[in-house]
């Protein structure tokens, strides 16, 4: 009887050291337990508001096409006289001249204005 035992206690000491070498490298993300007070950070007070944004940022600048650039664009592609016709939630209409006559263009009313049409 006394071998039995003897052989379980051996055997219980092994799996337990081999548990804590498991443990041990499975505890890596450091978690940290406090019991008592003091470890926590207190509330920030009534008046702290976050700092304001800095100036230029987000305010005054256009979302869409820019009307101006716009007609830069259609210049760029060789339309004389550009001038901005309608202005949609979509599109951007530019009229001018071309080679051969009265021209129109449409550009995406989205950031950069990309050409739609001719």
């Amino acid at each position: 009887m006394k071998e039995i035992l003897a052989k379980a206690g051996i055997a219980t000491a092994i799996a337990v050291a081999a548990l804590s070498g498991a443990v041990t490298s499975a505890s890596a993300q450091g978690v940290d337990i406090y019991v008592g007070p003091g470890y926590h950070r207190p509330p920030p007070p009534d008046y702290y508001r976050p700092p304001p944004p800095p100036p230029g940022y987000g305010y005054g600048r256009p979302r869409g096409c820019d009307p101006r650039q716009a007609e830069d664009i259609a210049r760029d592609y060789g339309l004389r006289r550009a001038r901005v016709a309608d202005i949609t939630p979509r599109r951007v209409i530019v009229n001018g001249f071309g080679r051969r006559g009265p021209d129109t263009m449409v550009f995406a009313n989205v950031r950069g204005c990309p050409l739609m049409g001719r």
